[in-house]
């Protein structure tokens, strides 16, 4: 044991011990945005405005390098509520699945250590949680959801989370800890178009720093204003939350952590492995405990579950959680220190599987990624299959938007491929970003000779570090994380292409290709499904 290791140990030690003797136990808060990205004021962003996520970043922790290990709503909230990766969790790799029975989530070992848990809005999921008998299952807790309001635009929902919030305090047992998850369904698709523009007063210049993988016209500027307006919506709820705190004098025992799932729900980033997708803004206040600072060392969703039991005092390997091999941030919480504080972290892993259905025999797009050292190393294993799902089916993996149709409209009139095949088309092996210079990872250096001795290196401390985890898929069982069954749409394309009338709800009709395309975007036979049946 190394002396480092010992002293880790011993300060773990010596804070559960602190907390068995005064019976203070934290209170825990967890805000989730819906496909919310790093547009935040607190880290610079000219188009949004986020007074309460500022608030946190500014009085706590404001994390540069926070990471969700799979870029999609169910497998990057699984990483959350169990400390494990996505390819650690059997179905739950998966998008649309039924919840593996075996994982405990952290939210039902607090409860049976004596918290009040709850949760409103979208909490985990989408998909079905049962036991293994068979019965529901409240992996976050009981929702609170009553408390609705009038949503300024058609695109936002009614749920007041701030008011459930405050219902469920008022559920609490005097003197209780509690455990609540803050889900929004915010920023997620749709948007109602313009909304940016006529409820907040934003303008098209007001981005400065555009996705260059997007064409760049008034259409695409407004989609992301309209994306900025719900962040904001979000963020109004926030302020909200951190004012009933204070006034209930709760603010001094409760750790709170404002996070996303994962990226902005726009093509090339949500349901990828790219820097905009897998990367997420994280602030973390709790008061007495951790000093204002900014930090750079990497951590990742599996992170959070260790945290949260350490900060309440539940030892790990008794909890009844499977084994993590995430770290608990409390030593970066505590410290005094700025920017990088434990220099052995210094990368995240990333991955995906299947995420929404859409290709033949419901197939997924498997990945495995590192990034390290301001580096993005990527594998794809799959580089015969579409990426974002079948043309022919709509690009199931992305949803419909106006952005989205913008970049098909260009190919299928010929006025410009590139955007299409940054976006939908098929891609080679392996990939390599310098993030520092190429946050946008538009110049992949797997090529580059001078790039060679330092790929292999990440390649192989990657799959090391994935066979140490029990990684099927660098077992040579990866098509077992594709057996799981979707809860919902499962066969799509061969019920589409058989005729079928089918209904993906997440894309819209024209998104739907009528003629082949190759892996390049040039247009080959028309597509010719089945005489359509009801």
């Amino acid at each position: 044991m190394t002396l480092k290791t010992f002293l880790t140990l011993f300060t773990i030690f010596a804070f559960q011990i602190g907390f068995a003797q005064s019976g203070d136990r934290p209170n825990i808060l967890v805000i989730m945005f819906d496909d919310a990205g790093l547009d935040m004021s607190a880290y610079g962003s000219t188009y949004v405005s986020t007074p309460g996520f500022d608030a946190i970043a500014k009085e706590g922790i404001l994390f540069n390098r926070a990471y969700t290990p799979n870029a999609k709503c169910a497998p990057s909230r699984a990483a959350v509520i169990t400390g494990r990766n996505s390819w650690q969790l059997d179905a739950a790799a998966n998008h649309v699945i039924y919840f593996p029975p075996k994982f405990k989530t952290y939210q039902e070992v607090l409860k049976g250590q004596g918290y009040t848990t709850g949760h409103t809005g979208k909490g985990y999921g989408p998909a079905i949680t049962l036991t293994a008998s068979g019965e529901q299952r409240e992996v976050m807790g009981p929702a609170y959801n009553e408390k609705t309001l009038e949503p300024p635009t058609s695109g936002i929902g009614t749920n007041d989370y701030a008011a459930n919030f405050e219902h469920f305090l008022d559920s609490i047992p005097e003197n209780n800890p509690w455990s609540f998850w803050l889900g929004t369904i915010e920023p997620h698709r749709g948007y109602e178009y313009g909304s940016g523009a006529r409820l907040a007063g934003k303008t098209p210049d007001m981005i400065q720093d555009f996705p260059p993988y997007w064409p760049d016209n008034e259409t695409t500027r407004n989609d992301l204003l309209d994306y900025a307006y719900e962040i904001e919506d979000t963020d109004a709820h926030i302020v909200r939350v951190l004012e009933t705190l204070n006034e209930r004098g709760l603010m001094e025992n409760t750790l709170i952590i404002v996070t996303s799932d994962h990226g902005m729900p726009f093509p090339r980033v949500k349901g990828n492995q790219y820097e905009n997708a897998n990367h997420v803004p994280m602030a973390l206040l709790w008061k007495g405990k951790s000093k204002p600072k900014v930090v750079d060392d990497y951590v990742s969703f599996i992170d959070l579950a260790p945290t949260f039991l350490e900060a309440a005092g539940i030892d790990w390997t008794s909890s009844g959680m499977h084994p993590t091999p995430g770290n608990s941030l409390i030593p970066l919480i505590t410290s005094d220190g700025t920017g990088q504080l434990d220099p052995e972290r210094d990368f995240v892993l990333v991955g995906k599987e299947r995420h929404d259905t859409g290709r033949p025999n419901d197939v997924g797009y498997p990945i495995r990624g590192i990034y390290k050292d301001s580096l993005l190393y990527v594998t794809n294993y799959e580089v015969d299959r579409w990426p974002s799902g079948n043309p022919e089916t709509g690009y199931l993996n992305t949803d419909g938007s106006p952005t989205k149709t913008e970049i098909l409209k260009l190919r299928r009139t010929g006025k410009n491929t590139e955007y299409w095949k940054l976006n939908f088309g098929k891609r080679v092996e392996e990939e390599l970003y310098n993030i520092q210079k190429d946050p946008f990872c538009m110049v992949n250096l797997a090529k580059n000779v001078n790039y060679e001795s330092l790929k292999y290196e990440l390649k192989t401390f990657m799959e090391n570090k994935l066979r140490s985890q029990g990684d099927l898929r660098m077992q040579g069982f990866g098509h077992l994380y594709e057996a799981y069954p979707f809860t919902r749409n499962a066969r799509f394309y061969q019920r589409y292409m058989s005729g079928e009338k089918t209904s993906s709800g997440w894309v819209n009709d024209t998104d739907f290709e009528t003629y082949y395309i190759n892996g390049a975007g040039a247009t080959l036979k028309k597509v010719i499904r089945d005489s359509i049946r009801e």
